[in-house]
């Protein structure tokens, strides 16, 4: 029979992770909310610095439209959210870390870290490169296609959503370093297997750029080709990471 101190002593334990849970995410959302706040004054502002891209390259004297009655309001609101929520990424994150390192070992503890910085980095990294460089040529490229009596004139939500899609697929293409590493770090997966896999890799990143971007060659060869880079950077940087027991085998 089972004892039944163990049993209530089993549930107090799962019953305090929830609570434990609970706090963390409160905190989180707390968080987020504060810098919201904070930034809600300046929601105009933020939309137009997120817009300037498109803005710059219309044609002289076209601009933006909201063919909803509430985008006007809920458009910038969505994205001053969407900057609150990138500037208390590191407090959210470091909320999600105490939660669950008590239950990690040791070497765990060290690889998390610096997976967690470096996936914020690299993240930030990959909108950055989508903002400053992407949408630029990828909009003046729409722009000059513009046939002739049509004038340019996109809706404030559809252009949102056009944006957060493209933040996520090439935040997300950020991450393949990271992931690369952390997959041959925890020997999941050889560094030779995934050498040996870089044909297939390649053919992927233009089907994720075919998928993810829209139907223009342009833009599907901005984000295949970072992709398909950033797999050789992960491959290039795991040389250093690789397992200790693989570091010993090779080192006798």
């Amino acid at each position: 029979m089972t004892d039944p101190s163990i049993t209530e002593g089993a549930q107090e334990t799962f019953l305090s992770h929830l609570i434990e849970l609970r706090t963390r995410l409160l905190r989180a959302i707390v968080a987020v909310v504060v810098v919201l706040l904070c930034l809600f004054p300046f929601a105009k502002d933020i939309y137009a610095l997120l817009a300037a891209p498109l803005l710059h390259a219309l044609p002289r004297g076209a601009t933006m439209i909201a063919t909803d009655v509430t985008g006007t309001f809920l458009v910038p609101l969505k994205v001053t959210l969407m900057a609150a929520f990138l500037i208390a990424l590191p407090f959210v994150l470091y909320q999600m870390w105490a939660f669950v390192a008590p239950g990690l070992y040791q070497h765990e503890k060290k690889l998390a870290v610096p997976v967690i910085v470096s996936s914020f980095f690299f993240f930030l990294l990959g909108m950055s490169f989508a903002y400053f460089f992407v949408f630029p040529i990828a909009f003046g490229f729409f722009a000059s296609y513009t046939p002739v009596g049509v004038q340019m004139m996109t809706d404030i939500d559809k252009y949102l959503s056009f944006v957060l899609t493209m933040f996520i697929a090439f935040g997300v293409t950020f991450e393949v370093p990271v992931i690369v590493i952390v997959l041959v770090r925890l020997g999941v997966v050889s560094l030779d297997k995934l050498r040996s896999i870089r044909a297939y890799v390649i053919v992927g990143a233009f089907v994720v750029g075919a998928v993810f971007t829209p139907p223009d060659v342009v833009s599907q060869l901005l984000l295949a080709v970072p992709l398909w880079l950033l797999y050789e950077l992960g491959l290039l940087l795991a040389r250093f990471t690789l397992p200790p027991t693989v570091e010993a085998s090779s080192e006798a």
